[in-house]
């Protein structure tokens, strides 16, 4: 397969790191609920239907991480820890009371924590890449993993690492994330002018 992070008429399919913080302070008006997803999304690299398949029992406080089961794989049982900050993990209890649904006799740990299809979730992703004033073939859910990954890189995360945390199964697949131009390209290659 021929991936890129370039569509067939050149424009990049990632957000810039003041696109993904554009972002995110648009979604803060939103709803709670919209609000934690599009945190998720932009602060694990996960699918969109990673991130809404989520439930309470598979957040670990204490280790600080997501577990995400990886949907795309054609077996059951796997499963990735993504590391958070403190932040994420708090904003989600705040919204969607995590100790309690974990702590709760009745199986409430293992309640999605946004019920919503793939395709209400798609718009309320978009919806926000609007308020921001993201558009274009980038202003996605994937748009938002891309742009994760090419933070990491930029950012010095050992690309094994990265390839872990986004579940890919190929390193070839991660390496993608290194084929940036403009001014991502540009902090990358200040590293070796220092």
């Amino acid at each position: 397969m021929d991936w890129s992070l370039f569509d067939p008429t050149g424009h990049r399919k990632y957000l810039t790191a003041a696109e993904r913080r554009a972002f995110i302070k648009a979604a803060m008006g939103q709803a709670p609920e919209v609000y934690t997803l599009c945190l998720v999304l932009k602060d694990t690299g996960c699918r969109l239907s990673e991130a809404l398949a989520l439930t309470a029992d598979h957040i670990d406080t204490r280790t600080g991480t997501i577990v995400f089961r990886s949907l795309k794989k054609r077996r059951l049982g796997v499963h990735r820890a993504v590391p958070v900050s403190p932040t994420l993990l708090s904003e989600l209890e705040r919204v969607h009371g995590l100790r309690r649904l974990q702590d709760a006799p009745d199986g409430g740990a293992s309640v999605r924590l946004w019920p919503w299809h793939r395709m209400t979730g798609h718009r309320r992703v978009k919806e926000v890449m609007a308020v921001a004033g993201v558009h274009g073939p980038h202003a996605t859910a994937k748009g938002l993993r891309h742009g994760f990954g090419v933070a990491a890189l930029e950012r010095g995360i050992p690309i094994t690492l990265l390839q872990k945390w986004l579940g890919h199964a190929k390193l070839a697949t991660t390496a993608i994330y290194g084929d940036v131009v403009g001014a991502e390209e540009r902090r990358m290659a200040r590293k070796l002018w220092d």
